[in-house]
């Protein structure tokens, strides 16, 4: 089923800043786990705004579960949840345990069925022995995970996130893979998420769009588009150091696939 398209988009801000998103359309189906990315000022998150509902379009079409986000935003609150790229913005309970009922609360559910929702939700995370603490003081890493927490408390279809791993130590990034992959594999929920971070990617992301220049320029596989030097460049991206050491020893006459792991990348130069 598909859950989300963006149809050639531009919007102009109140500074007359103006940024599109054509080209290709952005297409999100079920359970699909779909990175977009782009450097700064690529129109990543201006892109999220307007899947969120945040903003409406100049021209163009954004559809979410058949809806436009932007006209239909309260009746999409309980399906799509959101993490923006500064966690401390949307961290609004006193302590965690209020923050991840804020949403459930605030949509209608009460007493022990709203209790059970954010306490089943607090263990997904982890965060049980933190549901007394204030959110504001805990690390970097904790916000994200509440402010996730509540993203998904109303068990949505849809998560959409801005930079997630952005701030976060190595150990802390794949401890939120593993969180989103779960969610994933045991819910279904499709997962829209912009990043820089190209290393990152094959291991959270089954589908990757490359946005620059106000243009989808490409889409694929995370073994396709990674290992696509050109591609990358030509979306204003670095291509990650192991896609460059395979170019060198290509150069160098060794005829090596693109492999996103060391240990797979190690084996083959072994092997040959």
């Amino acid at each position: 089923m598909e859950i989300a398209r963006v149809h050639c988009l531009r919007h102009v801000y109140a500074d007359r800043t103006e940024v599109r998103a054509c080209g290709l359309d952005l297409v999100v189906n079920g359970g699909q786990r779909v990175a977009i990315l782009g450097p700064n000022g690529s129109g990543k998150t201006t892109l999220l705004a307007h899947l969120t509902g945040l903003l409406r379009p100049l021209e163009g079409e954004v559809r979410v579960l058949g809806r436009d986000p932007h006209r239909d935003f309260d009746s999409l609150r309980s399906e799509v949840g959101v993490v923006l790229q500064r966690a401390d913005d949307q961290i609004l309970g006193a302590t965690v345990w209020d923050d991840v009922a804020f949403t459930p609360r605030h949509l209608g559910l009460r007493g022990a069925e709203l209790a059970h929702r954010v306490e089943s939700t607090l263990e997904l995370f982890g965060l049980i022995g933190l549901s007394h603490k204030v959110p504001h003081y805990l690390s970097g890493g904790e916000k994200r995970k509440v402010a996730l927490a509540g993203a998904v408390a109303m068990e949505p279809r849809l998560l959409i996130l801005d930079e997630p791993f952005q701030g976060l130590d190595p150990s802390s990034q794949s401890e939120l893979i593993t969180i989103l992959n779960r969610l994933n594999a045991e819910r279904g929920t499709a997962i829209i998420f912009t990043t820089h971070l190209l290393s990152l990617v094959s291991a959270a992301a089954d589908t990757v769009y490359l946005l620059n220049g106000g243009r989808l320029l490409a889409c694929g596989r995370p073994d396709e588009l990674l290992g696509d030097a050109e591609a990358l460049r030509a979306a204003g991206l670095q291509p990650p150091p192991l896609l460059q050491l395979v170019e060198h020893l290509r150069r160098g006459g060794l005829p090596l696939p693109f492999l996103s792991e060391p240990e797979a990348l190690a084996a083959a130069i072994l092997k040959l």
